[in-house]
């Protein structure tokens, strides 16, 4: 993998330094910004690669960069660093659009991991090929997906949902199905960040009696080629 440029966004100086640090050693290019503002203002002007953006900070905290990031550069993979241990603060970053969660404390070998996964997923969900259905269309070389030739604006979270939605296409999925293939996760209480997704989704992608994504009920979604 080459070369990431990653942004580490964090008020704890000693956390964004060791952060930084992992980074640098792994052979990225690490630049650290203190506070949310400062975050928004860098990650709006340069092209980076992913960010790791801490939940807790004063004044400006790490949902509002997350959400303000997410208007700017959708595609843009954000992972979040948190100290919190609530579900609820997964399940609000998940919603909002993080592409992974990581717990404070943690180890640098796994940080590493998840750093390198998110980064494959992102810049690499490009296997080989073009995957159609009906009418759209979703090429995994370029990361672009277009509906009725017309292109569609997709974060990598969507991306990789529709990916595995068209790849399937047909088969009903359960939730539990979609958050272990495409969050790698299996809490059963976060079902709702399926159907957060699968609602941007069908906001992105259907049209008033053409729709593509459809809910089962009492048994998960399932994607339906239409032209």
């Amino acid at each position: 993998m080459s070369a990431a440029r990653v942004l580490v966004v964090d008020d704890d100086a000693a956390i964004r330094q060791t952060v930084a640090d992992a980074l640098r050693l792994a052979g990225h290019l690490a630049t650290e910004a203190r506070d949310g503002a400062a975050a928004i203002g860098l990650a709006t002007r340069e092209p980076f690669d992913l960010v790791i953006l801490d939940v807790n900070m004063p004044h400006v905290d790490g949902f509002s960069v997350l959400e303000k990031l997410r208007q700017r550069k959708p595609e843009l993979p954000i992972i979040m660093l948190t100290a919190r241990d609530e579900r609820e603060d997964v399940v609000r970053g998940l919603k909002l659009g993080a592409d992974d969660y990581i717990r404070k404390p943690f180890g640098l070998e796994e940080f590493s991991l998840r750093v390198s996964a998110v980064l494959r997923r992102a810049g690499g969900v490009r296997p080989t090929s073009v995957v159609t259905c009906g009418d759209v269309q979703l090429n995994t070389e370029t990361a672009q997906v277009t509906h009725a030739g017309v292109p569609v604006q997709l974060s990598p979270t969507e991306f990789r949902l529709l990916h595995h939605l068209m790849l399937n296409e047909g088969h009903v999925l359960s939730k539990d199905h979609l958050l272990a293939s495409v969050w790698g996760i299996d809490f059963e209480t976060q079902s709702s960040v399926v159907e957060t997704y699968v609602s941007y989704l069908r906001r992105k992608l259907d049209r008033e009696n053409h729709g593509h994504i459809v809910t089962v009920r009492g048994f998960g979604i399932k994607f339906e080629a239409r032209s």
